[in-house]
């Protein structure tokens, strides 16, 4: 809310000049209903003069707090029974509602509905994780100023940041240059717009330096976060961390077609064919295992898992492993999070500790040379268990199986420790030894 205006922010539809800070005058209309300033005399009978005065009586340390720049629009107007029951309540210090209710008696409209994308802290109602409730010296009641309150909760990106080599100048001037800190209606990532239309507000592509940048492409319409990182990097352009060859050394031409052809963007050959050309080792060796990840042989291929320009991780994998798998592994990272026992290797995020991402020779593409080749680095297990296993040793419950480290345990978790199928105590064992259950 805008403490001068007694208002709630907006956001105009379709408007190319929109306001991306919350608290710009343009964004703000009187909110609906707001309260006449003597209601607060009238309802609970105070004597003339009395409101707000009253509160002063016994919270006179308060008075200091009012002296702040920026103070919250009823508590300047002395209405505090806005927040606050005066006699009783339910609720912490005599909150008139919940207290992650209570702000949004008033700002209802800060979250739109069904909103693309929304700041967890406002979703929970915990509003004064960022505004101090009374006032502060920081413009809307923040608790800290500028992007010092955003790298609070953020620290690893606050860092990087200040550490980059290559700054992105919006950023050092505030978050809110690109994000909105609440809630947006249509776009991921509490954008104010999407890119391209976010960064052309600023980078404007057809200008000589621009296009000459791009190698006179038509990148125009492109997503800008394909090849840069819009907080900074330590690559020159604000590239992501890792960048692919033919990028770094603008050979756009090797892979796509050429800059003045009708279809500049589109790539010289589709599929896994596209990268063949360079990355024929490793494509071949994929092909020649017995199991195949399927990513590689469908039609999009090596861009399901990689990004051709440049990315954040290594290998230019199009996000963290963990996250990257979990797009269609989502079943398996939800059964680590139950387990019992978790398996470091997937609370690490190192998926291909234990898979081949490509290609394997072994069952679920472990990429050991066998399951306990797999297994064996981590858990010396020849060392602490006399069990016979291996490929001479046959599975009682299914001769056609030999029995090895998956025979008693399942490597992505389940509800008893060790990640036993069974409970280790009795019923695990007797699934085979059936003579000994009692």
């Amino acid at each position: 809310m805008d403490p001068a205006t007694n208002a709630t922010p907006w956001r105009a539809e379709g408007r190319d000049d929109e306001p991306t800070d919350l608290r710009d005058p343009r964004r703000v209309r009187p909110r609906p209903g707001a309260k006449p300033a003597s209601s607060d005399e009238a309802k609970y009978k105070l004597k003339p003069g009395a409101k707000g005065k009253s509160c002063l009586g016994c919270h006179a340390d308060f008075a200091e707090t009012l002296k702040q720049p920026f103070v919250h629009t009823p508590v300047k107007a002395g209405d505090c029974s806005d927040c606050h029951s005066p006699h009783a309540s339910d609720h912490g210090k005599l909150l008139a509602e919940d207290a992650n209710k209570v702000c949004v008696s008033c700002h209802a409209d800060v979250v739109p509905a069904k909103a693309k994308s929304a700041h967890p802290d406002v979703m929970s109602g915990n509003c004064v994780k960022c505004h101090d409730p009374h006032a502060t010296k920081n413009k809307a009641q923040l608790l800290k100023a500028g992007n010092e309150l955003c790298a609070s909760c953020h620290p690893q990106l606050g860092k990087a940041v200040l550490e980059a080599k290559f700054k992105h100048s919006p950023v050092g001037q505030s978050c809110l240059g690109c994000h909105d800190p609440h809630a947006t209606a249509e776009t991921p990532h509490l954008l104010a717009k999407t890119a391209p239309a976010l960064c052309v507000g600023c980078h404007k592509p057809d200008t000589p330096g621009f296009q000459k940048a791009h190698l006179n492409y038509p990148v125009a319409k492109a997503d800008c976060s394909s090849c840069h990182d819009p907080h900074g990097s330590s690559q020159p352009a604000i590239l992501w961390a890792t960048v692919h060859p033919p990028v770094k050394t603008r050979m756009c031409a090797q892979c796509h077609n050429e800059a003045g052809s009708p279809e500049a963007l589109q790539t010289r050959r589709q599929g896994v064919d596209g990268c063949k050309a360079c990355h024929a080792e490793a494509v071949n060796t994929a092909l020649n295992n017995s199991r195949l990840h399927w990513p590689v042989v469908d039609k999009v291929a090596c861009l399901n898992c990689h990004n051709p320009h440049a990315t954040k991780a290594p290998k230019l994998l199009a996000d963290d492993e963990k996250d990257l798998c979990g797009r269609c592994h989502a079943d398996a990272v939800a059964r680590q999070e139950r387990s019992v026992t978790k398996h470091q290797p997937i609370l690490d995020g190192a998926c291909s500790t234990c898979h081949a991402p490509h290609g394997s020779n072994v069952m679920y593409i472990l990429n050991g040379g066998s399951i306990e080749g797999t297994c064996g680095p981590c858990h010396d297990w020849g060392k602490h268990s006399a069990h016979p296993s291996g490929d001479k040793v046959f599975d009682p419950r299914n001769k056609n199986l030999s029995l090895d480290c998956l025979s008693c345990h399942r490597t992505h978790g389940t509800g008893f420790k060790h990640m036993a199928h069974f409970d280790t105590k009795r019923d695990l064992c007797v699934q085979c030894h059936s003579g000994m259950a009692r």
